[in-house]
């Protein structure tokens, strides 16, 4: 039962995590899209995103398996 509920309480932080992340790198990337880089970067914007988004994610699921406390 221990790991069953490990289990959720992990995918339920790491959901809110990537909630919260997704959030903050869209906030740069409007940041940066109104100091002047237009749509002539939006896609290689978009994909720095996504691509730093997934690094931070797989940040995330490591160091919650790792290192959160048994029930």
């Amino acid at each position: 039962m221990d790991v069953v509920l490990r289990s959720i309480a992990i995918i339920i932080e790491v959901a809110l995590l990537a909630g919260i992340a997704y959030c903050f790198l869209q906030g740069v990337k409007l940041a940066v899209t109104d100091m002047g880089a237009g749509t002539k970067y939006n896609r290689a914007l978009t994909m720095a995103v996504a691509m730093i988004f997934a690094i931070v994610v797989v940040f995330f699921i490591a160091h919650l398996t790792t290192f959160y406390p048994t029930v």
